[in-house]
């Protein structure tokens, strides 16, 4: 919507923008912390993660895991036939970050189209008072556009995907696989091309996630915002 988070009357945020470049404030934290400190989880285009590597390559090898919400490869894109948005504004960035030898995660909207949020869970949030009410009517105006365009029953949750694989990795079905983007055709740029079944001989790069238990998802996110 037009604000970005349409649904609730929020108020205007306080805290002022951070003068320092995102960029810098990575390479900065990063070198900062002790290697295998720090985890990343983008939910949006790649462009600052990447920018960070090619800037100050020292930082790679302290990485200790990126997990990111972004790609398709059965269900194909959600922004062309064949890729999917954060992948597809910078699929450079996209592949910056899937060769840069960092463990990496993706999860795709294979899995997070697996795990659609219902009506009445939508309702329990209502009951958990301010934070409840504000994030169900979030998810009422949001929920419409992927039943819109998809035609689904309802709506998934992509980004909190990326959290919840961290701390219950048990809910995703996944596979170590080779996963490469498409940088060069005008059909398919953006495009996550996954080996799932192995048959490219490239090594594996990228751990995909296939599906997700939706029960347990949404349980552990209700869980989340009740102690909020």
């Amino acid at each position: 919507g037009p604000t970005g988070l349409d649904g609730p009357d929020l108020p205007e945020p306080t805290m002022p923008l951070q003068p320092q470049h995102a960029v810098d404030w990575l390479v900065e934290t990063l070198l900062a912390a002790e290697p295998g400190e720090i985890t990343i989880c983008p939910v949006g285009p790649m462009t600052n993660v990447a920018m960070a590597m090619v800037k100050e390559p020292q930082i790679v090898p302290r990485i200790h895991e990126i997990v990111f919400m972004g790609g398709g490869f059965f269900e194909g894109g959600n922004t062309t036939p064949t890729a999917e948005f954060n992948v597809y504004v910078d699929p450079h960035a996209a592949h910056v970050v899937l060769t840069s030898g960092v463990d990496v995660t993706m999860v795709p909207l294979d899995a997070t189209h697996s795990a659609l949020m219902t009506g009445e869970w939508i309702d329990s949030l209502r009951s958990l008072g301010p934070v409840g009410e504000a994030s169900a009517a979030m998810l009422d105006f949001y929920e419409r556009f992927d039943v819109d365009k998809y035609g689904m029953a309802s709506g998934p949750l992509h980004d909190p995907c990326t959290i919840a694989y961290l701390l219950h990795p048990e809910l995703f079905e996944t596979r170590h696989c080779n996963v490469r983007v498409e940088l060069g055709s005008p059909t398919t740029l953006g495009m996550t091309v996954v080996d799932w079944w192995g048959v490219s001989g490239q090594e594996p790069n990228c751990t995909v996630a296939r599906r997700i238990e939706a029960d347990g998802l949404y349980r552990f996110i209700r869980d989340c915002l009740a102690r909020l």
